[in-house]
Order: structure tokens, then C-alpha cells, then sequence
């Protein structure tokens, strides 16, 4: 398969240990492996559960119980990878598939694996775009997440950096890029969809046992975080998805510097002025493996990684992620629906924080949602159709997850809650 590395030429000393020579050397790397070119359909999906005791709701498993039930799960009939986040979710990876039916029915199968396996262990994998209940706090050792909380503190988002890391949970649906002439409309559709696809998939009303005011309060922690890492990457015209994200990439502040330990930056530094000479971190230049890291230290809502890695949804229940899914990929993949994906998100592309707050509430949001489900509806497979019925269903009354979750918590209370998701997520 070409890349956009052989499209935009390559450099004399590509190792990774390769001092970069100035931000423009960054720029041509950046954009030089942003996206590949090639065929669109491959489909890749992310699933992260937050991992609750079944017990006792409020206890947090410790890293050592969640790797040792980590350790016992089978071999997983569909390829998923097994992580751990920083607040112990738990995330199952899955291999790119040939469609997203093929996609979703492999992540089906490997998530009914992984939930037994936790059942057995008193442990239940609760899907909801935000801890409900516990307050934030990292169990994953791990030092590039204790450098990540030391970074957010210097950098006065603390509260948010920590929910972020241990507190929200997502569905990540990974795409190809697709051929190359086509990638400007294919960015720009991806993030258009994004206000529209966060107030279809919105299921994090609360966060540390309070209602927030938010559908998605997932979306509103990271709306809080520093916009030159987390918000969108395109650019005011969007014409070339390789140059906005090496412009994007390069402003950033570095947040990690890599040694022997990995030490977190207490001051803004743009990775531009890193590259130029212009501030020396760890006494040196940085080399193309900082770079690499760097980008791995960027969170917006659509990330280039060669494919498209989307990373806006919120985690949705069992019943509804499969048609969410689907949704999502059928309006970036298929020529008809993508055309009236654009047409009917055209008025609400820019919409974030509303769709967060308000979600389906917002009568051009629920235009666009009905509009798009439908047409993503119509082109389902017989193995999705119940999912995509419930969906649009779901989408033409106004409502989200998030709203069935808030008459159960209304109803019982917020533990109560919690714990009838954990044991239905043990089940």
C-alpha cells in the first residue's frame, strides 16, 4: 500500500533515534504519515468498560486485581487486545475487520469472553461515558501516567486531567483513510459528524455522583482540557488534512519528555520550539522517537494515525453501540450516505459544547441524528437491524443512554444504579 510518506517524499535519515534538524523537518514527517492511501472499508474498534466491584460499587479494584483477572481471560476468538487505563477500565482492542458488521460481531463475541471472565473474579464492565459514582483516582502505575497527572497539575487542569485519565470511558471506531484525493472532504465529514454522532451516543450524565448538567459529561471533561492538545485538529479550510496536522502537532506543548524516566514538562514549550533549537528539554534536540511520542500525547476528536481514529463517542450500552457503530461508519464509507450526512450535520458542524449539554434536546441536532440514522438504518445488515431499529427509535424521540440512565439513577439512586449495570455487566 502507498503512503502519504512515499506521496510527499522522504527524508535522508529516517531511524528513530534521527535528531530532527527543525520544525519544518517535524512538519514533513508529520505530514508525511498522517494518513495512507488506499482503499476505504477496513473497520477497527475500541471498547472501554469501567470496572466495578460487584460487592461494593464504591471500591475502586486495585491494579493487581484487575491485572491477575487480566492474566486468566482466554485467548479472545476475536483478536481484541486487552489495556488497562490509568482508573482501571478496562479496553478491549480489536483487530481491523473487512466491514463494520464484521467488526462489530467479532467485539461482540470477544466482550462476552472478557465479561464472564471478570464475573467470575466479582468484577462487572459497566458501559456509561463517565464514572457515575467514584471519584477520580489512577490506579495504573504506569510513569507516563504519573508524569500525565504531574503535567495537568503545572498546567492548572488538574481536576480535568484526572477525570479525564481515570474517569471517562469511550467507543473509538477506527477507519481507513481512504484514497488520497478524497481525504479533505473525508476529514472535514469526520469531524461535521462529531456534534451530532456526541449527541446520538451521549451516556455520561454524571460524574463522582453528581449530575453535571451535561447528556455528555465525558465530552465537557475534555472540552476543559487544553484545546492545542484535545480540540479539533482541521483547519479553517480544511484542504489538507497532512498540513493541519503537522500545524496542530508542532503548537502543542510538549507534555512528556522521555529518558530513562519519563519526566512531565511544568512549562509551555511548543514542540515547534523544540525542534527549531529554540528550548533545549533534557539538555538536547529532540529526535524522531520524541516526535512519534509527542503525537501520542494529542488527543482531538479525529486523530490521523495513517487511518482515521475517532474518537468522540461516548461508551454506550450493549444494545445500542453495535447501531452507533455502524451509524458512524456507513456515513463516512458509503458515497450516498456520506453525502447526506454532510447536508443534514451542515448546520450543527461546529455545535460541541451544545451537543455535550443538550443533546438531542436541540431540535437541529435531532434533525441531523434522525436524518443520519435513518440513512445509515436503511443500509444495515439483517445482524444489525434490531440495534439500528432501537437507535432510531431512540434518536426520534428527543432522547440518549444518557437519559435512560438518568430515570434509573432518579428512580433508585445513583449506587443502586451502578450496581444493577455492574451485575447486568457480569451477566
Amino acid at each position: 500500500m502507498t503512503t502519504t510518506a512515499d506521496l510527499c517524499g522522504t527524508r535522508g535519515d529516517e531511524s528513530p533515534g534521527a535528531l530532527l534538524d527543525s520544525a519544518s523537518d517535524a512538519a514533513r514527517h508529520i505530514a508525511g504519515e498522517c494518513l495512507r492511501d488506499g482503499p476505504i472499508g477496513q473497520v477497527g474498534l475500541e471498547i472501554e468498560a469501567h470496572c466495578f466491584d460487584l460487592d461494593d460499587p464504591m471500591k475502586r479494584p486495585s491494579w493487581d486485581r484487575i491485572t491477575d483477572v487480566v492474566a486468566q481471560v482466554p485467548a479472545l476468538p476475536g483478536g481484541s487486545a486487552i489495556t488497562i487505563e490509568p482508573g482501571g477500565a478496562v479496553e478491549l482492542s480489536g483487530p481491523p475487520a473487512d466491514s463494520a458488521a464484521a467488526a462489530i460481531a467479532a467485539m461482540q463475541t470477544d466482550r462476552a469472553v472478557l465479561r464472564e471472565a471478570f464475573a467470575a473474579h466479582g468484577l462487572g464492565l459497566v458501559l456509561l461515558g463517565a464514572d457515575p459514582l467514584r471519584p477520580p483516582r489512577r490506579v495504573n502505575p504506569g510513569d507516563r501516567y504519573q508524569a500525565m497527572e504531574q503535567f495537568f497539575t503545572a498546567s492548572g487542569t488538574s481536576d480535568a486531567g484526572a477525570a479525564m485519565m481515570t474517569s471517562t470511558a469511550s467507543v473509538q471506531v477506527n477507519l481507513d483513510a481512504g484514497p488520497q484525493e478524497g481525504w479533505a472532504d473525508r476529514v472535514r465529514l469526520a469531524h461535521a459528524l462529531g456534534p451530532t454522532m456526541v449527541a446520538i451516543s451521549a451516556n455520561s450524565p454524571l460524574l463522582g455522583a453528581e449530575f453535571s448538567g451535561w447528556r455528555s459529561t465525558r465530552q465537557r471533561v475534555w472540552s476543559r482540557l487544553d484545546s492545542a492538545r484535545c480540540g479539533p485538529v482541521l483547519g479553517a479550510r480544511g484542504d489538507d488534512p497532512g498540513d493541519d496536522w503537522a500545524q496542530y502537532a508542532l503548537k502543542a506543548p510538549v507534555m512528556l519528555v522521555q529518558g530513562e524516566v519519563t519526566v512531565p514538562m511544568t512549562e509551555v514549550v511548543p514542540f515547534a520550539d523544540w525542534a527549531d533549537g529554540r528550548e533545549l528539554l533534557g539538555g538536547r534536540r529532540p529526535t524522531r522517537a520524541d516526535l512519534d511520542y509527542h503525537l501520542t500525547t494529542l488527543f482531538p476528536p479525529v486523530r490521523p494515525r495513517g487511518f482515521l481514529e475517532i474518537r468522540y463517542l461516548d461508551s454506550t450500552p450493549d444494545h445500542v453501540w453495535p447501531a452507533v457503530v455502524f451509524t458512524l461508519a456507513t456515513l463516512l464509507d458509503d458515497p450516498e450516505a456520506a453525502e447526506v450526512a454532510a447536508a443534514a450535520t451542515a448546520p450543527v458542524a461546529t455545535e460541541w459544547d451544545l451537543a455535550a449539554r443538550t443533546g438531542l434536546d436541540d431540535e437541529r441536532l435531532r434533525a441531523a441524528a434522525v436524518t443520519c440514522v435513518q440513512a445509515a438504518a436503511e443500509r444495515a445488515p439483517a445482524e444489525i437491524s434490531e440495534s439500528m431499529q432501537q437507535l432510531l427509535t431512540q434518536v426520534q424521540r428527543g432522547r440518549s443512554s444518557a437519559d435512560d440512565f438518568t430515570d434509573v439513577v432518579v428512580g433508585v439512586g445513583v449506587e443502586p444504579a451502578v450496581r444493577r449495570l455492574a451485575a447486568e455487566g457480569a451477566a
